[in-house]
């Protein structure tokens, strides 16, 4: 399959998703990934909050990156991203006052989320409309998928519960410690252990399956071997 480009909306969706997960790759916004993730609801909640301030900040400035200056590029990003963040916050507090409640402080506190002001100033700023909003949509659907992830182990065993509701039998007892900071330490710790497990593992199948097979002359086009997996490419694996 040939390479995706790198603005194409799919391309940036896997992205966020995969390939540079805030969370769990680059390790950004830890500090609503420790302090909300205590249920799935929470995680859950967290990450669409952000991932509507970041794809409609993206997009904004984006629209306007040849009309704000350089020297000032960082206070009109702030400026932007506050606006979106107070008109998520009153929605919340109007239709979700429980989730608003639950959340607390860390809304406001978007607005210095370096995830959103590392998008706005590394892809949104120098890219177009369209990409820049699916920029957003991938880091916030990656991050939404992280918190929501580490909410759900800790809540299953801090609680026993998922999503509010009583999952495992009555005689399981909560262990205490998922319910508190150190225990989002470790789930965070374990599940980005695990990431990096599969994506290395992906990694060496991938170069597993590009191994020439036994006996190739790197000659593909006079080459009469059958089912060879080098595919064209003219170099030996155990040079690499």
């Amino acid at each position: 399959m040939s390479e995706l480009r790198a603005d194409r909306p799919a391309e940036r969706l896997y992205n966020g998703l995969i390939k540079e997960n805030p969370t769990f790759v680059l390790m950004l916004g830890m500090c609503p990934t420790l302090a909300v993730t205590t249920s799935a609801v929470n995680g859950l909640g967290m990450g669409l909050t952000t991932t509507v301030v970041l794809m409609m900040s993206n997009l904004l400035i984006s629209m306007l990156r040849k009309v704000i200056p350089n020297r000032v590029r960082i206070p009109a990003f702030i400026v932007i991203i506050a606006t979106f963040v107070t008109v998520v916050q009153l929605l919340l507090e109007a239709y979700l006052p429980v989730l608003n409640r639950s959340l607390g402080m860390y809304i406001p506190l978007i607005v210095v989320n370096c995830i959103i002001l590392g998008r706005a100033e590394s892809y949104a700023y120098s890219h177009g409309m369209i990409a820049s909003f699916f920029d957003g949509l991938g880091m916030g659907l990656g991050f939404s998928v992280a918190l929501t992830c580490i909410g759900v182990v800790r809540e299953l065993l801090g609680a026993g519960k998922l999503f509010g509701y009583a999952v495992l039998p009555a005689t399981f007892t909560p262990i205490s410690i998922f319910g508190l900071a150190p225990g989002a330490f470790f789930v965070l710790a374990g599940l980005t252990a695990l990431q990096n497990a599969l994506r290395d593992r992906k990694a060496t199948d991938k170069n597993k399956a590009a191994r020439p097979a036994a006996g190739c002359v790197r000659d593909c086009a006079a080459c009469g071997i059958e089912g060879c997996q080098a595919h064209g490419k003219f170099y030996d694996m155990e040079d690499k």
